[in-house]
C-alpha cells in the first residue's frame, strides 16, 4: 500500500520519486508569482530593481527570496506542517525553495550564503510543538546549498505571544528584545530563513541584532511571502 510520503502532497497521485513531495503537474499549476521586488519580495515593477518602498525606507537585509505566495496551495501546506504535526513536508517545502533560489542564483541576484540560520521557538514553544518549523526547513537546503547550518547561533529569550492578528506596530513592540546572536559571525554571507514572511517584523528585528557584528551580507528566505 502507497503511504503518504508516496504521493503528491497536492493532488494525491502517486510519485515516481516520493522524496520530491509533488507531482510535475502539480509543480506546473501552482499560481505564478508577481513580479517582485528582489528585496523587499512586494509586487513591484521590475525583478531586479528595487522598488520605490524599498529606495525610501530600505530593509536591513539585501535580498529575499520565497517559493510561494502565502494565500494558496503552498500557504496551507506550510499552515499543515506547523499546526498539524506533519514534520515530513519540511523536505518537499525546502526543496520549492531551492528551486527559486537556484533561479535567483542563475541570474546573478543572489550569492551562495556561508551560513545558514532559522528563526529559533522559545523553548516553551518548542515543548509544545514538539520540533522548529524553521529548522526542517533548514537542515536539508543548508546541505543542497553546501554551506553551514548553525542551530545555536540565534536564541529566542522571550515567549512572545503569536504575531498572527497583529499590526505592524504590534508585532514590532511584541519582538522588542526578544533576540540574541551567541556565535561570531563577522565577515560571513548570511542567509536567514522563517516559514512565513508577512510584514516582515520578526527577520528586522533578528537581522538588526545580526548587524551588530561586521556581516557581509543577510539575504531571506521564506517558503511563503504574503503579498
Amino acid at each position: 500500500m502507497l503511504t503518504i510520503a508516496s504521493r503528491c502532497w497536492l493532488c494525491q497521485q502517486p510519485l515516481q520519486l516520493a522524496q520530491t513531495g509533488f507531482c510535475s503537474l502539480c509543480l506546473k499549476n501552482l499560481p505564478a508569482l508577481p513580479i517582485c521586488c528582489p528585496r523587499c519580495g512586494l509586487p513591484s515593477a521590475s525583478s531586479l530593481m528595487s522598488c520605490g518602498r524599498c529606495l525610501n525606507q530600505p530593509p536591513p537585509w539585501q535580498t529575499m527570496v520565497f517559493a510561494s505566495d502565502y494565500n494558496g496551495p503552498i500557504g496551507r501546506l506550510v499552515q499543515r506542517m506547523k499546526f498539524s504535526s506533519l514534520p515530513e513536508l519540511a523536505t518537499p517545502l525546502s526543496r520549492l525553495l531551492l528551486l527559486r533560489w537556484l533561479t535567483r542564483f542563475r541570474q546573478g541576484c543572489v550569492n551562495r550564503p556561508d551560513v545558514l540560520l532559522s528563526v529559533p521557538l522559545h523553548i516553551q514553544r518548542y515543548r509544545q510543538r514538539g520540533y522548529n518549523q524553521s529548522e526542517l526547513l533548514a537542515l536539508p537546503l543548508a546541505r543542497w546549498l553546501q554551506c553551514d547550518y548553525s542551530a545555536n547561533a540565534l536564541r529566542r529569550h522571550r515567549s512572545t505571544p503569536p504575531q498572527l492578528g497583529l499590526g505592524e506596530k504590534q508585532r514590532k513592540r511584541n519582538l522588542r528584545h526578544a533576540f540574541s546572536v551567541d556565535e561570531n559571525l563577522s565577515g560571513l554571507h548570511i542567509a536567514l530563513l522563517d516559514d512565513v514572511i508577512t510584514t516582515g517584523s520578526t527577520l528586522r528585528e533578528i537581522t538588526k541584532v545580526l548587524l551588530n557584528q561586521p556581516i557581509a551580507s543577510i539575504q531571506v528566505f521564506s517558503i511563503c511571502r504574503t503579498l
